[in-house]
C-alpha cells in the first residue's frame, strides 16, 4: 500500500499544470449571491488567519530562494590594514583588499536534496494557505446563510405572534357572549407571550451571529446586507457521483503530499552526509603584505581545494538518517490519513444533501397539513363547541413545523457548503504560485 501511495505522489501532476484545468466548483460560480460574494472578498482581504497564512508563504518563498542559490558560489570582499612602529624605525603600513570565492561541488547531491525539500515545503505551505482560504469561504457562507435562516424564522415567529394575538381577541369576544371562559383567555394570552419572548431570543441570536461574521471578515460594518429566504441557492451538484480523483484537488491532501515529498528529500540529504564533501576556495586581491615591504601593492592570487570524507561522527549521521526515515514514514501515514478523511467528508456531505432534501420534502407536507389543521380548528372554535385548546395546539404545531422547515432547508444549504469544502473548491492562487 505504501509503495502505491509513494508512486502516486511521485507521478502526480505539477501545480502549474493542475492550476490550468477548469474547475466547476470555483467559489464564485458556487456562491452566486452578490451579498455573500462581497463578504467573501472582504474576508479574503482582511481575515487575520489568512493574513498569517500569507506570511507563512512568504517565509517559505524566502527559504526556497535561499536553497536555490546555495548551489552557486559565494563571493565576499573585504579590506583590512594596520600601522606598526618600533623605536627608531619608520612606521610600517600594511593593507590588503581580498576578494574571496567559495564553491561546494555537490558530489553527494546534498544541495539538490535541500532544494527539493525547500520546494516541497513551499508548496505545502501554499496549499495550507489555500486550505485556510477554503475554510474561510465556507465559514463566511455558513454564517451568512445562518443569518438568512434566522431572518426567515423571525418572520415566521412574527406571523405566529399576529395569529396568536388574533386568537386572543377571538377568545375574548367569545367570552363576552358566554362561549368561552377566563381560563381560555389566559391560556391564549400565555401562548402569545411565549411566542413574543422567542422573538426577542431570535433577535439576540441574529445580533450575535452578525458580530461573529464581522469578526470573521475582519472589517467593521454597520449592517450586513443579505437576500431573502426564497432566493437562497448554492450552485453545486449534490446528486451526481464523484470519483475519488476529485479529492486530489483538496488542499489538505495536496499539503500532505508535499510534506511527504519534503521528507523524502530530507532522507536524501541525510544519506548524502556519508559521502565526501568537496569545497573549492579562491581569493584574489590587492596587497602590499607579501613577505616584504612593497609599495605600491601587488596582486595576490590564491586557490585552495579541500575534500572531506566523514569517518567517525559519534553516530550523528546514522542517527540523522534514521530520524529522516522515520519522519518519512510519519508523512506517509499522514498522507494516507488525509485521503481517508477526504473520502469520509465527501461521503458525509453527499449523504447530508440527499437526506436533507428528502426531509425537506416531508417537512413541506407537514407544514401544509399543519396549516389546514389550524384553519379548521379556528372555524370549529367559532362555529361549534370545539375548545380553545385545539386551536392553541394547532397554532403551536404550525409554528414548530414552519421553524423546522427553515432549519431543514438550512441543513441542505449546509450540506452543499460542506460538499464544496469536501471537493476542495477552487481558490484563485497568487501569481507567484504559477511561477514555481
Amino acid at each position: 500500500m505504501n509503495k502505491i501511495l509513494l508512486t502516486l505522489v511521485l507521478c502526480c501532476t505539477t501545480p502549474s499544470a493542475s492550476a490550468q484545468k477548469a474547475d466547476l466548483t470555483a467559489w464564485r460560480s458556487v456562491f452566486t449571491d452578490p451579498h455573500l460574494g462581497v463578504l467573501i472578498e472582504t474576508a479574503m482581504e482582511h481575515n487575520a488567519d489568512l493574513l498569517n497564512a500569507n506570511l507563512n508563504v512568504e517565509q517559505a518563498d524566502a527559504g526556497l530562494r535561499m536553497a536555490r542559490l546555495s548551489i552557486l558560489p559565494s563571493l565576499t570582499v573585504g579590506a583590512d590594514g594596520s600601522l606598526s612602529k618600533t623605536n627608531g624605525a619608520a612606521t610600517t603600513k600594511t593593507y590588503s583588499v581580498p576578494l574571496t570565492l567559495q564553491w561546494e561541488a555537490d558530489l553527494s547531491g546534498r544541495l539538490r536534496g535541500e532544494k527539493q525539500a525547500a520546494l516541497a515545503n513551499y508548496w505545502s505551505t501554499a496549499e495550507t494557505e489555500r486550505a485556510v482560504r477554503l475554510r474561510l469561504i465556507a465559514s463566511v457562507a455558513t454564517h451568512y446563510y445562518t443569518l438568512v435562516m434566522m431572518d426567515e424564522q423571525l418572520n415566521v415567529t412574527r406571523q405566529s405572534m399576529d395569529n396568536a394575538l388574533q386568537t386572543v381577541e377571538v377568545i375574548e369576544a367569545l367570552k363576552e357572549v358566554g362561549m368561552q371562559n377566563e381560563a381560555a383567555v389566559s391560556q391564549a394570552r400565555t401562548a402569545y407571550l411565549n411566542i413574543a419572548a422567542s422573538e426577542k431570543t431570535l433577535l439576540q441570536q441574529i445580533k450575535t451571529t452578525e458580530n461573529a461574521l464581522i469578526v470573521l471578515i475582519g472589517e467593521k460594518c454597520d449592517s450586513i446586507g443579505r437576500t431573502t429566504w426564497n432566493n437562497t441557492d448554492i450552485c453545486i451538484a449534490d446528486t451526481m457521483p464523484y470519483s475519488i480523483e476529485t479529492l486530489a484537488n483538496r488542499p489538505d491532501v495536496k499539503a500532505a503530499e508535499y510534506v511527504l515529498k519534503a521528507k523524502m528529500a530530507q532522507v536524501n540529504v541525510a544519506r548524502a552526509a556519508f559521502y565526501p564533501q568537496l569545497t573549492i576556495s579562491a581569493s584574489a586581491g590587492w596587497t602590499n603584505n607579501v613577505g616584504e615591504i612593497v609599495n605600491p601593492g601587488q596582486i595576490l592570487l590564491n586557490a585552495i581545494g579541500s575534500l572531506v570524507q566523514p569517518l567517525f561522527n559519534k553516530g550523528q549521521n546514522r542517527a540523522n538518517l534514521r530520524i529522516a526515515k522515520a519522519q518519512q514514514e510519519q508523512a506517509m501515514v499522514a498522507f494516507n490519513q488525509s485521503l481517508l478523511v477526504a473520502g469520509g467528508e465527501l461521503s458525509d456531505a453527499l449523504s447530508a444533501c440527499r437526506l436533507s432534501r428528502e426531509r425537506l420534502a416531508l417537512r413541506q407536507q407537514e407544514v401544509a397539513a399543519a396549516e389546514r389543521a389550524y384553519e379548521v380548528s379556528k372555524d370549529l372554535m367559532q362555529n361549534s363547541s370545539s375548545t380553545y385548546l385545539e386551536v392553541l395546539t394547532a397554532q403551536q404545531s404550525l409554528l414548530q413545523s414552519r421553524l423546522s422547515l427553515a432549519t431543514d432547508r438550512f441543513d441542505l444549504i449546509q450540506g452543499k457548503i460542506n460538499l464544496f469544502k469536501a471537493l476542495g473548491g477552487k481558490i484563485e492562487n497568487k501569481t507567484r504560485y504559477e511561477e514555481r
